[in-house]
């Protein structure tokens, strides 16, 4: 507030605009308060007509709430910030470790169900006992702000596997000089193995290269070296990374965090 000439203090514009936002909120939290008590006894016409504006505010109140949860929560979402390798000419943090997903869960999970755009499950089991849920990292240590949770009962089938696929990006240039490093935080339950298969379609041909993550260190990275494959350059169309899972069956296993390097081999 600000006097004025005649001693009289008057309310600037950012404080008159504040307080009207809060009288406006105030007569709208009413009224939808008064339009819920009396829904019981409302005409079907004014029912009809009331839950077609509450479906619109409801959709707008939803958008904002998940926005804010995502820019409100810690560590910062979007956050792509990991330690990389010298050189790195792309680097990446899929969608489900970095921000919150619409649908942040499923259970009894089938086959080629999706996580988000970026994540899908394959397994051969004829009754799923899987779950799958994203959780919010809260660890000092996390830098990742999202996790993956997945809760496997009965397995009754022969493969389990984490589809996760590159974007363009991770494509565009991509040469046998290039190494790809995967860096993850895995916890379980119970021990087993985890292993990460590459996979790089150029033309009608998919190069892929497996390597076991070691999760018994605490750095649990991997590195897949182009130069071992037969990759043809000019004709790179896809690519993917397989996590499989080796004897899940009653076990826990949470994701803290998976994160790519891209970086060209030193030259000797």
């Amino acid at each position: 507030m600000e006097p004025t000439n005649g001693g009289h203090l008057t309310l600037g514009n950012e404080n008159m605009s504040s307080i009207i936002d809060v009288i406006s909120n105030s007569r709208n939290l009413r009224r939808w308060r008064r339009a819920a008590q009396e829904a019981p006894d409302a005409t079907l016409d004014t029912l009809r007509q009331q839950r077609t504006q509450a479906r619109r505010l409801r959709s707008q109140l939803d958008r904002l709430i998940h926005v804010a949860d995502g820019r409100l929560a810690l560590p910062a979402i979007g956050s792509n910030s990991f330690a990389m390798p010298h050189g790195t000419d792309w680097s990446w943090r899929p969608e489900l470790w970095r921000g919150p997903l619409p649908s942040p869960g499923m259970s009894s999970v089938q086959s080629q169900s999706r996580l988000g755009s970026e994540v899908t499950l394959f397994h051969d089991c004829d009754f799923s006992e899987l779950t799958l849920r994203q959780l919010r990292n809260m660890r000092e240590e996390d830098l990742a702000p999202f996790g993956l949770r997945m809760d496997v009962f009965k397995f009754d089938g022969s493969f389990l596997s984490l589809v996760i696929e590159l974007p363009q990006e991770a494509l565009n240039g991509l040469q046998k000089r290039h190494l790809i490093r995967v860096n993850t935080i895995v916890e379980m339950e119970k021990p087993l193995e985890i292993f990460a298969r590459i996979n790089i379609k150029h033309g009608p041909n998919t190069e892929q290269i497996v390597r076991e993550l070691p999760l018994q260190e605490e750095d649990v990275n991997v590195e897949f070296d182009l130069a071992y494959s037969r990759l043809n350059e000019r004709r790179v169309e896809g690519g993917w990374l397989d996590l499989i899972f080796e004897g899940p069956e009653m076990n826990q296993v949470i994701i803290r965090d998976l994160t790519f390097a891209r970086y060209p081999r030193a030259e000797i």
